[in-house]
């Protein structure tokens, strides 16, 4: 008797190079910047433009860019202004901002930002945190043996 398997195939990869995708800028002047995917130029640059983020119309190499999962309707080519109305009514902002990656690359910049004094206090927040709960788990398991 012979033995097959079904698999249930998901595909890895979805967020594909194409017209309307949103993209963060890694690195170059723009950097940390989303822009729009406008127009594919070849096999290694895009046209870009972020009309709503600051970043003005320019040709990026993929490798500086980052796509994300938001993408928006536009046309090929098509003009700054309506590329803001698509933008502005498909929200892109608070999509961003309610997404992991960015909430990561807050927590990273804050982080980035503390100074020694505020690295002092989370540590100790950390240890009075862990002993509150180490002895409310300690009360909970004396609680249960003698049950």
């Amino acid at each position: 008797m012979r033995w097959t398997r079904i698999y249930s195939v998901k595909m890895v990869f979805n967020r594909y190079v194409e017209v309307g995708r949103v993209a963060m800028i890694t690195f170059g002047p723009e950097e940390g910047k989303l822009g729009v995917i406008v127009d594919v130029v070849d096999q290694s640059r895009a046209l870009v433009d972020g009309p709503c983020s600051g970043v003005r119309r320019q040709t990026i190499g993929f490798n500086w860019l980052a796509l994300t999962n938001i993408v928006i309707k536009i046309a090929p080519s098509q003009r700054s202004g309506g590329i803001r109305k698509v933008w502005e009514k498909s929200d892109v902002k608070s999509q961003w901002e309610n997404s992991s990656w960015a909430k990561r690359l807050a927590d990273k910049s804050k982080r980035r930002q503390m100074t020694d004094f505020d690295r002092f206090k989370l540590k100790i927040a950390k240890q009075s945190k862990r002993t509150i709960v180490k002895s409310k788990v300690k009360k909970l398991k004396k609680e249960q043996s003698a049950q």
